[in-house]
């Protein structure tokens, strides 16, 4: 079996290390063909000596280029769509249809081409002219990226074709792509289609290059490296703090998406008028990809009394009548029990589910606890059970409620749903405020687990959701000035400014 190529320095070769890995099949278990190295320090150092190469040539092309490669790139991944969703469907077990062919391989590509279209406007750099004293701004590239996907975005979170990738490039950084070692075949295929559309739109070799895993210490050792301008990462909240521990150290910038519970208060009325929808909606949400979304609700807060007690039952019964679906991986299913067992044994009660199944799967699990017992152990009842598990909070009164609230921790969005009829606002009054300093986005009357891809929308919160409250990993061009510097140019001759603050701007 030959081991795959790593793409460095705009060459296909093999890895330095030795060592290798191959991708498992969550649903049947078995290793896929295809060996894949795990890069030793030598490819790291010389992708990043690549990058700063790149970097210094990307900074002379106009961004109408960069927007060339980010359409083409599209072209491709659209032209390569069969053998891409096959490869992702084998590595995930996320159905072909609709989840890979007909809703995430559709939003990369339109990320990809919303980075273009901001990268020609360019008014994403933000360019300030003070005329009177010839002081002048705008935001500029960084230098190379390097971006950690995630297990659960095969495309549209990938290091080498998703939102941070789109962002990084538009901004005209070149980025270095750590692959997930759960799907190394799916994104070497992106980096081929990546690799060929810079070859075609004359881009430097190492705009885009690509190593499937490293070992931890060389992770934390290229996250700290100067050569390095910025970090984009998307996992778990352990891997994510050691890594931003690195780059911390040497004041990197570093953006992560890290975890998140996504609180949901449902209100008394809304529960009397519309008690069976919202036990529709709140299922649907919590099922949606196996509750393997970063906005998935992980966390209900419900007012004790009749109609909770009835949407509970509504949503056992929902949960029980839905088959559970293979989990992304052996290890996301042994985190997910793991987190289950931490709720269980800080007070919460299974109302139905709890357990394995085999198989990389978990049984559709709600549980419960009451007011007092989370206030009791707030930090370990907010673990997050990343999978088709959530946990119910039954409290007494509105106070009790705003007590939970304030013990929250950062998420990337919270909702509340109250009576259209009026009957829930002054409750909402009270406990919208807190909710609102704790997310990142707030939502009326819908579940949080949609992420459009817009430029009004702000995927990020509060910490531990993100390493930063002020960004977004979702929406161009607000995504872009992650990986962005601001530049100040202070009586500096007409001709020697960029385009872009020059006096006819």
């Amino acid at each position: 079996m030959s081991q795959a190529p790593v793409l460095i320095a705009g060459q296909w070769r093999t890895a330095k290390s030795s060592a290798i890995f191959q991708a498992e099949n969550p649903a049947t278990a078995e290793k896929l063909a295809g060996e894949f190295p795990v890069s030793s320090w030598p490819d790291c150092e010389a992708a990043l000596d690549a990058a700063v190469e790149a970097a210094a040539v990307l900074r002379t092309i106009p961004p109408e280029q960069i927007a060339k490669f980010l359409t083409r790139f599209a072209e491709r991944i659209e032209a390569r769509k069969a053998d891409l969703v096959d490869v992702a469907h084998a590595e995930t077990a996320l159905p072909k249809a609709p989840r890979l062919g007909e809703v995430e391989l559709p939003r990369t590509t339109n990320q990809l081409r919303q980075a273009a279209a901001a990268a020609i406007d360019g008014s994403w750099a933000m360019p300030v002219i003070d005329a009177k004293v010839n002081i002048r701004s705008m935001l500029a590239p960084l230098g190379p990226v390097l971006i950690f996907g995630p297990n659960n975005f095969p495309f549209a979170y990938n290091g080498v074709a998703g939102g941070d990738f789109a962002a990084a490039i538009a901004a005209g950084n070149p980025v270095i792509a750590k692959a997930h070692p759960c799907h190394p075949g799916t994104t070497k295929l992106l980096a081929e289609e990546a690799f060929a559309a810079v070859g075609e739109t004359g881009l430097p070799p190492a705009t885009v290059q690509m190593i499937y895993h490293v070992e931890p210490a060389d992770g934390l050792r290229m996250v700290a490296d100067p050569r390095l301008g910025a970090v984009g990462f998307t996992g778990s909240r352990t891997a994510g703090l050691k890594l931003k521990a690195a780059a911390d150290a040497v004041g990197k910038p570093i953006y992560l998406e890290l975890s998140s519970l996504n609180p949901v208060v449902i209100l008394p009325g809304a529960l009397v008028e519309r008690n069976e929808k919202i036990v529709e909606e709140f299922t649907g949400s919590c099922l949606m990809a196996n509750g393997q979304f970063c906005t998935s609700p992980g966390l209900t807060i419900l007012f004790a009394g009749a109609n909770t007690e009835k949407f509970i039952a509504g949503v056992k019964a929902k949960l029980e009548g839905a088959t559970p679906t293979t989990l992304l991986s052996r290890g996301v299913a042994n985190n997910l029990s793991a987190s289950v067992k931490i709720l269980q044994a800080a007070g919460a009660e299974a109302v139905t589910g709890g357990s394995e199944l085999g198989g990389n799967r978990f049984a559709n699990t709600l549980l419960r606890v009451s007011g007092d017992a989370f206030l009791a152990s707030p930090e370990k009842l907010q673990t997050e059970a990343f999978g088709n598990a959530s946990l119910t909070v039954v409290v007494r009164d509105v106070k009790q409620a705003l007590e939970v609230l304030t013990h929250l921790e950062g998420n990337l969005t919270g909702s509340i749903y109250s009576d259209t009829r009026g009957s829930d606002d002054a409750v909402y009054e009270k406990i919208s405020p807190l909710l609102r300093e704790r997310v990142g986005r707030l939502l009326n009357d819908k579940m949080p687990t949609g992420v459009a891809v817009s430029p009004a929308m702000n995927h990020g919160g509060p910490f531990p959701a993100t390493g930063h409250p002020g960004f977004t990993a979702v929406g161009i061009p607000a995504a872009m000035r992650r990986f962005a510097m601001l530049q100040c140019f202070d009586n500096v001759r007409p001709h020697r400014l960029p385009a872009a603050l020059r006096d006819k701007n």
